[in-house]
């Protein structure tokens, strides 16, 4: 079993079609305003019905500004290993620090040899891809003295002037399957990068296990090699197989993989639209919050030692791969989120939009629960507040170590992204109202009919909402909340009232989701959901104020994750 640590990343592996170019570009803009951190091409120049991935890369980077973007992977037969630096660093700088490298020792090699490429054998691949790794980072490392020199059976660089730097610490992945591969990718790569359809059972513990080793051997740690994995697979309402079911199926199969097999990037083969937004709204957030309950159920593992890239890059402040985050859960922005028109920006005044809370530190008990702020919407009542029971009173004299705390203010931030993602659906419905905003890249290729893309969007956006507080809700009540009654009797009134309020909640969601089907039915159904939306708010803001005042210390003093 193994967990490596790193922060868990979502991306997409999109077809690079040239049938239809906009598509494809419209399906890379997509991943970044669903809120993946990453949009990734397959590198085939011998495929003339595929655009050219540097060239869309360079294109995909200038229309999006926050999502990180890579070739899946690099065909370095094809890519002379000094210019393919120089490009990499070139649009590193242009987009502000997004390019990931993934490198592949080369397939396909008919194809390949009739483009003017040379065949390879599989062990000259191999040493030929670590000749080229050698003479990107010496060209990434700009300020050392010297020109870049590499004098190898495969590329001979001799001399050649050092730099640009790419603006952050650029990433080396390379797609791997046989052992010296897998070694190389231990002693000289930043991340593994294979393909789940491509791997046998036993495969993904073999290969970290070689890699492993291969680390050591060269003095690296082996949390310094990130592993990445390409999925695909099926949503569907009953579960089929793997991969193959609902939102709810993958999430425990891909935290599955990240805690037992330390799998910490998950990319999405799929050119639907629809599945990257439930893998967005839905799957990656509910993976993230199962993988960081079962992290803080023991000890965190130590951070990652600084990578090859990183030392070798000069710009040293960035992360190999840290795509801005929103609040839990999912700690990416949500549906819609787009940043250049993101719902809720700036809007201090919406509904449940807090400031962070600062990181907790031993001695007394000092995780604050959000208070309820008495304000509400809605004429309606869903239950009786004033019939609440509370647990029992704290210990004054008690003090708590940062990781008992470390829980209670972890609820709180899972808590804080569900209030900011009801403060942006509040936000879009005023928007919409008023006709500022449209559908965006999602739906570029409709130039008409404006009204109609705008409910769409809203709907989409609301769907995945309600989708993610039920899950959030099933995790509590299946694993959650039936540990701390058993630990303590004493919070079984406050345990059984939270779980019937869950059931309420879902009976008000689904007046959310009946609204939203009659408004994007009919232009006439805006009061109606803006009714229901209201009724979500006061009963939703008011649930989560409770359970943390009732939960937030019983979690540090049981030492439930």
């Amino acid at each position: 079993m193994s967990d490596y640590g790193h922060d868990l990343v979502f991306g997409s592996f999109v077809t690079p079609s040239g049938d239809n170019p906009t598509r494809t570009v419209d399906l890379a803009v997509l991943t970044e305003q669903v809120g993946l951190d990453l949009v990734t091409f397959q590198d085939h120049p011998y495929q003339p019905a595929f655009l050219d991935t540097w060239t869309l890369l360079s294109f995909v980077a200038a229309r999006t500004s926050r999502v990180h973007v890579a070739a899946n992977v690099t065909n370095l037969p094809l890519r002379p290993p000094a210019v393919l630096a120089r490009s990499v660093a070139s649009l590193d700088l242009l987009s502000g620090g997004r390019v990931g490298l993934g490198l592949g020792a080369g397939a396909f090699w008919d194809a390949i040899e009739a483009m003017g490429g040379r065949r390879l054998t599989p062990g000259q691949g191999v040493r030929a891809l670590a000749e080229a790794i050698e003479v990107i980072r010496q060209v990434w490392d700009a300020e050392a003295r010297g020109g870049v020199r590499v004098d190898g059976e495969f590329y001979r660089v001799r001399g050649a002037k050092r730099g640009p730097a790419p603006a952050h610490a650029v990433p080396i992945w390379l797609g791997a399957y046989k052992p010296r591969m897998l070694q190389l990718t231990g002693r000289r790569a930043d991340g593994w990068l294979p393909s789940l359809s491509y791997l046998q059972p036993g495969d993904l513990t073999r290969g970290n296990a070689t890699i492993d080793d291969a680390a050591r051997k060269a003095d690296r740690s082996p949390r310094d090699v990130r592993r990445l994995l390409n999925i695909s697979g099926e949503f569907s309402a009953a579960g089929r197989g793997p991969l193959n079911g609902p939102a709810e199926q993958w999430a425990r199969e891909l935290a599955e993989l990240a805690l037992g097999e330390g799998v910490s990037a998950f990319i999405l083969g799929s050119d639907d639209p629809d599945d990257l937004r439930r893998f967005a709204g839905e799957v990656a957030p509910a993976v993230r919050e199962l993988v960081a309950a079962e992290r803080d159920r023991g000890t965190k593992p130590e951070p990652a030692r600084q990578s090859e890239s990183e030392r070798a890059s000069q710009s040293g402040s960035g992360r190999a791969l840290e795509p801005e985050r929103a609040p839990e859960p999912g700690r990416s922005p949500q549906p819609g989120a787009g940043r250049a028109s993101e719902p809720g920006a700036g809007r201090a005044s919406q509904p449940g939009v807090r400031p962070s809370r600062a990181t907790v530190t031993g001695g007394a008990f000092a995780v604050v629960p959000t208070p309820d702020d008495g304000v509400r919407r809605s004429d309606q009542q869903v239950w009786d507040e004033s019939t609440r029971p509370t647990g029992p009173a704290p210990d004054p004299d008690r003090t708590y170590t940062p990781h008992e705390q470390a829980t209670g203010a972890h609820l709180v931030q899972v808590h804080d992204g569900l209030r900011g993602e009801l403060a942006q659906i509040h936000d879009l419905i005023e928007q919409v109202a008023a006709g500022e905003i449209d559908a965006g890249a999602a739906r570029s290729h409709i130039n008409t009919m404006t009204m109609r893309q705008n409910r769409w969007t809203l709907g989409v956006y609301c769907e995945s909402y309600c989708r993610i507080v039920t899950t959030h809700h099933t995790i509590e009540d299946q694993s959650f909340f039936p540990r701390l009654r058993a630990r303590d009797p004493r919070l079984g009134p406050v345990v059984d009232r939270l779980e019937q309020e869950h059931h309420v909640i879902h009976d008000v969601l689904e007046g959310v989701d009946r609204a939203l089907v009659a408004y994007v039915g009919s232009p006439d159904g805006l009061a109606e959901l803006r009714a229901a939306v209201d009724l979500l708010t006061d009963a939703l803001l008011s649930h989560l104020s409770y359970e943390e005042r009732e939960l937030v210390e019983p979690l540090a003093r049981l030492g439930i994750a």
